[in-house]
């Protein structure tokens, strides 16, 4: 068998293991050691091939594409420097359970650690931010080889979409001539049946569970990000049968399509209810049970660290469940959907309705707030409560995820929200909200600051290889808004050229750069009426111009005003 017939059997092999587990979506960054599986995966029908040349921006796109669609997503790279630039995605993908299939071409061994170009150890190079990494052999004419290349490609994919997901890592050496031949018979693969099953409750974890949370009137369920798809109305059926208040992270995707025979239970105000000391000691819970990851909140977080319930459960697939406070007393390890069938019933609750009452009033002061004040929080306001039915909310990190947990407030509307939360960083953000909306294909709405817009421009460059629709609003406030509420503020030496970090940039250069809709706006008024108008491209930037201590002046006056409300007339 000849040189090329053998590699591109190789590279047909490999996507052969990659489809058998359900890969539909690659993205690509162009490079000639990756030439064979670049050539290999845009050959292959049903095999969706994106291109993003920078490879930063690609890992996130693929991140994006994953998280929306639940669905393992390939990313393929030349070696080199390239391999180093995925490795952000690569670790928030590994923290926020997204399984992505990194393939990252070498230089063959005789070529690795002797100066030849474009050659680094990339041997295991994503280190423990990967579930599995696996350095594989040349291409060779070997039956064996062919046996061991299938089954290698199962156990990645196996070990990638198993509890808790994440990235897996694939090194593929390739000596040149690296072209293959495009009429060459596709090899029949031995494709590796992998099954799995998500069975119910055992009768003992069942019994336990209900001793716990039987006649407890003092409790409360916190529902963190939790994956697409979970079904509210099992959710809401389990928290109306124990009739507790649910602090809803607005990751949960639970403030949205929200029946109304249970809305009073969906708390969406806990954040700021919960910086009024005197409502924070009347509430203090007994029991605590906990679906998805802890949420944004940081006073829901000092809450619970304070109080530290008798009882605290939290529900995680994984063996490895998330505890930052360390106040979890039980793990259940199990699906959300199996502790939601518990038959568990409490009667009215004094306590519920303390939460119920307060949130209400929390909600009208923010609805009186919105309406008067200039401020971001005014702007995302705005924006939450136009969103059409039926498109998807992507948020940055700092100041916009905590505008969304304070004034996106629960609705009947379809609007799901995404936001890189699994280590909380600013990059990336663009080119995961895009590839979001290609994975989903509804319109999409991105909050964004400008140090984390300027961060990732070069996610901008996506959509001039394919279809995109995403409306960017950029809150420029010229730097780190968030660090304005940190103690680092309280020093005026500094603080600007560490943590406020202006820039006095402006971003109308970049829209007209990549053929984007743009437009900029200083009043809530005009930006109301800007995002009313209707999107004439595929990208539509709108930069709101803010001042950051306006900002933290009127966040601190709403929170007072919530306070004071809620403390009136209180038993």
């Amino acid at each position: 068998m000849g040189s090329q017939r053998i590699l591109t059997n190789y590279v047909r092999r490999i996507t052969n293991g990659l489809m058998n587990f359900g890969v539909s979506a690659v993205v690509v960054s162009p490079g000639s050691r990756s030439t064979p599986l670049a050539y290999a995966f845009a050959s292959t029908d049903n095999l969706e091939v994106h291109m993003q040349v920078d490879e930063r921006s690609a890992a996130f796109f693929a991140l994006g594409l994953a998280k929306a669609s639940q669905k393992p997503v390939v990313l393929l790279c030349t070696s080199g420097t390239a391999a180093s630039n995925y490795h952000p995605a690569i670790t928030e993908a590994y923290y926020a359970r997204v399984p992505l299939v990194v393939i990252t071409a070498d230089r063959p061994p005789e070529l690795r650690e002797v100066g030849a170009p474009q050659a680094i150890d990339q041997v295991r190079m994503y280190g423990k931010h990967v579930k599995m990494s696996v350095d594989f052999p040349l291409a060779e004419d070997n039956p064996e080889m062919d046996d061991y290349i299938d089954r290698q490609m199962g156990r990645m994919l196996s070990v990638a979409t198993t509890t808790p997901k994440g990235p897996v890592h694939l090194n593929v050496p390739f000596r040149e001539p690296l072209l293959i031949d495009f009429n060459q018979e596709v090899p029949t693969s031995t494709y590796l049946n992998h099954l799995t099953s998500t069975s119910s409750l055992d009768d003992q974890t069942n019994e336990v569970l209900v001793e716990l949370l039987s006649n407890k009137q003092e409790g409360i369920i916190i529902a963190g990000e939790m994956p697409i798809g979970i079904n509210k109305n099992d959710f809401w059926a389990f928290a109306k049968r124990l009739n507790w208040p649910v602090l809803c992270d607005p990751l949960s995707n639970l403030r949205a399509s929200v029946p109304k025979s249970v809305s009073a239970l969906c708390i969406d105000c806990y954040d700021a209810l919960l910086k009024n000391d005197t409502f924070s000691e009347r509430v203090a819970p007994q029991v605590v049970i906990r679906f998805g990851a802890q949420p944004v909140s940081k006073s829901l977080s000092l809450f619970l660290k304070k109080n530290r319930p008798a009882v605290y459960l939290t529900v995680d697939e994984s063996a490895e469940f998330r505890d930052s406070l360390g106040v979890v007393t039980h793990h259940i390890q199990s699906s959300i959907e199996s502790v939601l069938q518990l038959e568990v019933t409490q009667e009215h609750s004094s306590y519920t309705d303390m939460w119920t009452t307060a949130n209400a009033k929390a909600s009208i002061v923010i609805q009186e707030y919105s309406a008067i004040n200039q401020d971001e929080g005014s702007y995302a306001k705005a924006l939450f409560d136009y969103l059409p039915d039926g498109s998807d909310l992507i948020s940055g990190s700092s100041m916009p995820i905590r505008d969304v947990d304070t004034f996106f407030q629960k609705t009947e509307r379809d609007i799901t929200v995404f936001a890189n939360r699994g280590t909380n960083g600013i990059d990336g953000v663009v080119s995961t909200a895009f590839g979001i909306q290609v994975s989903r294909k509804r319109d999409a709405w991105l909050l964004i600051g400008d140090l984390s817009f300027l961060h990732d421009v070069n996610g901008l460059i996506i959509s001039r290889f394919q279809e995109t629709n995403l409306t960017i609003v950029i809150m420029n406030n010229d730097g780190g808004g968030i660090f304005s509420y940190l103690p680092q503020a309280s020093d005026s030496q500094y603080f600007e050229k560490l943590f406020g970090t202006p820039t006095g940039l402006t971003f109308d250069h970049i829209a007209k750069m990549y053929d984007a809709q743009y437009s900029a706006v200083e009043t809530v008024e005009g930006f109301k009426e800007e995002i009313s108008k209707v999107k004439e491209k595929p990208v539509r930037i709108i930069e709101v111009f803010t001042d950051r201590q306006v900002n933290i002046q009127a966040h601190r006056k709403l929170w007072d005003a919530i306070t004071k409300r809620v403390n009136q007339h209180a038993e």
